[in-house]
C-alpha cells in the first residue's frame, strides 16, 4: 500500500501537480475506553492521596481558617497539575484535588456565615473565578455547572428561585451566540456553555420532580418582590429569544418576526420550562449544534412533562392551556411564513439582493 502511494506521488510530481504534504505526522486519537481507564486511574490515585492527607490533618475540620487555607493550597496544587498534565490520569487527579479543596473552602464558609446569602454569593464568586482561571475544559464545565446552582441558591434564599432559569438561559444564549468572537477561546466558551446547559437541565429536573433544590428555604424565605419572580423569568426567556432573532442575520426579514418573543412571554409565564426548552431547541438549530439541539429537545420534553404533572391545576385546565398555547404558536408560525414569503417576493427585496 505504501509503495502504491509513493508511486502515485512520483507520477503526480512528474505531471507538474504539487503536493502539499503535512510537515508533522497526524496524531492518533486515544480510544474512549483507554481514556476512561486512565480517568479511573486518576480518581483512584486521588482517593488514596486525599485519604492519606485526611489522616494526617484531621484537625483541619475543626478549624475554619485551617480548612480555608488548606483548600486554597489544594486548588493551587490542582492548577499546577493542570498546567503539567499531558494525559487523562493527571488531569482527573487534578480535578479530584480541586474538588476536595473546594469542599474544604465551602466547609470553612459554612462555619463563617452559616447557611445565608453571603455563603452562596461567595461560592458563586469562587466557581466563576475557577471557570475563568482553571486550564481544563472538564473543570470549566463543572465550575460553570456549580456556578449555575450557586446562583439558584442565591435567588432561592431571597424567594426568587423561579428567575434562576431565565438568568442561566440568557447567559447560555449569550455564550453560544458569541462562540466564535474569540477564536482563541472557543473551547472555553463551549465548556462554559455545556456547564450552564447541564445546570439548566438540573433546575428543570428538580421542577419536574416537584421538589425544590432549596427545600429548607421554602418555609422561611420572604421577599417583597417574590411575586415578580415568574414574570421576571418569562421576560428573561423572551429576551433570550429576541437576542437569538437579532443575532441571526436571516431573521431580520420582517418586523412581525419579533412578535414571537411576546408569545413566548405568555408561554413562559404559565409553563416556564416549556419556554426555556423551546429557546434551547431554537438556539441549537440556529448555531447548527446537534448536542445543544438534542439537549434542548430533552429540556422541552421535561418542561411539558413537569407542567402536565403540576398539581396546582386540574388536568382539564392544563390540557386547555396547552391546546391554546399550541394553537397560538401554530397561528404565529403560519402568519410569519406568510409575511416572510411576501417579503421575499417583494420588488425591493429582489433588487437589493438581501435574500431570506
Amino acid at each position: 500500500m505504501t509503495n502504491n502511494v509513493n508511486d502515485l506521488s512520483v507520477r503526480l510530481s512528474q505531471a507538474g501537480i504539487p503536493l502539499n504534504e503535512p510537515t508533522t505526522p497526524a496524531q492518533l486519537q486515544t480510544p474512549w475506553f483507554v481514556r476512561a481507564l486512565q480517568a479511573f486511574s486518576g480518581w483512584l490515585a486521588a482517593l488514596f492521596l486525599l485519604g492519606f492527607i485526611a489522616m494526617g490533618v484531621v484537625f483541619v475540620a475543626e478549624s475554619p481558617a485551617a480548612s480555608l487555607g488548606l483548600g486554597l493550597v489544594m486548588i493551587g496544587a490542582a492548577f499546577g497539575l493542570f498546567c503539567k498534565a499531558r494525559g487523562d490520569v493527571l488531569e482527573h487527579l487534578a480535578l479530584a484535588v480541586s474538588l476536595a479543596g473546594q469542599l474544604l473552602i465551602a466547609w470553612a464558609l459554612v462555619e463563617f456565615w452559616n447557611v445565608s446569602t453571603y455563603l452562596w454569593w461567595s461560592l458563586l464568586a469562587l466557581q466563576c473565578a475557577l471557570a475563568l482561571v482553571m486550564p481544563s475544559q472538564v473543570h470549566r464545565t463543572f465550575s460553570a455547572f456549580a456556578a449555575s446552582l450557586a446562583l439558584y441558591m442565591v435567588l432561592a434564599v431571597n424567594a426568587m428561585a423561579p428567575a434562576a432559569g431565565g438568568l442561566v438561559l440568557l447567559a447560555l444564549a449569550l455564550l453560544w451566540l458569541n462562540e466564535f468572537r474569540c477564536p482563541g477561546r472557543i473551547q472555553d466558551v463551549q465548556a462554559w456553555g455545556y456547564g450552564l446547559l447541564i445546570g439548566l437541565l438540573m433546575m428543570q429536573g428538580l421542577a419536574h420532580s416537584g421538589h425544590s433544590f432549596a427545600f429548607w428555604f421554602d418555609a422561611q424565605s420572604t421577599n417583597a418582590f417574590a411575586w415578580s419572580a415568574p414574570w421576571l423569568n418569562a421576560v428573561l426567556v423572551a429576551l433570550s429569544l429576541a437576542l437569538l432573532l437579532y443575532t441571526i442575520p436571516n431573521s431580520k426579514t420582517h418586523w412581525g418576526l419579533y412578535l414571537s418573543p411576546l408569545a413566548l412571554l405568555l408561554v413562559s409565564f404559565y409553563a416556564p420550562s416549556v419556554g426555556q426548552g423551546l429557546v434551547v431547541v431554537l438556539l441549537g438549530f440556529a448555531i447548527g449544534h446537534r448536542l445543544v439541539l438534542g439537549l434542548g429537545v430533552l429540556s422541552l420534553l421535561m418542561g411539558i412533562g413537569s407542567y402536565y404533572y403540576w398539581l396546582d391545576a386540574t388536568l382539564l385546565t392544563k390540557a386547555l392551556t396547552l391546546l391554546v398555547l399550541g394553537g397560538g404558536l401554530l397561528a404565529l408560525r403560519w402568519t410569519l411564513l406568510k409575511w416572510l414569503s411576501v417579503a421575499e417576493n417583494s420588488p425591493s427585496t429582489s433588487v437589493e439582493g438581501h435574500g431570506k
